[in-house]
This record gives C-alpha cells, structure tokens and sequence, in this order.
C-alpha cells in the first residue's frame, strides 16, 4: 500500500473542512483590520479558492 493516495471521499471532505477553518481564519483576519466584511459568503468563496487551489498544487 505505499501508492496507496487514500478514498477520494475523505480527501474531499478533509480539503473542504481544512479549507474552510483557513478560510474563516482569514476573512475574520481581513475584517478585524477593515478589508473584507466578515459573511458567510465570503468565506464560503475564500473557502472554494482555497480548495481550488489546493487541488491544484497537488494535482
């Protein structure tokens, strides 16, 4: 099992709750100093740049 790269499925989900505790982190960041307004929907964007980013990358 050593090229074993593990189930897509957790992958998935570990990649989408790692980049969503990032992405909150981040926008959080932004707005305390005044650059981004802290909603929902923005980190839910900042989360899916993240994810995209990182399958990119590792891709």
């Amino acid at each position: 099992m050593p090229n074993s790269k593990g189930d897509p499925r957790v992958l998935f989900v570990m990649n989408l709750v790692l980049s969503f505790a990032f992405a909150s982190l981040a926008v959080w960041g932004l707005s305390y100093l005044g650059l981004v307004a802290f909603t929902w929907q923005t980190v839910a964007a900042a989360a899916g740049l993240v994810m995209v980013l990182t399958y990119l990358v590792v891709w």
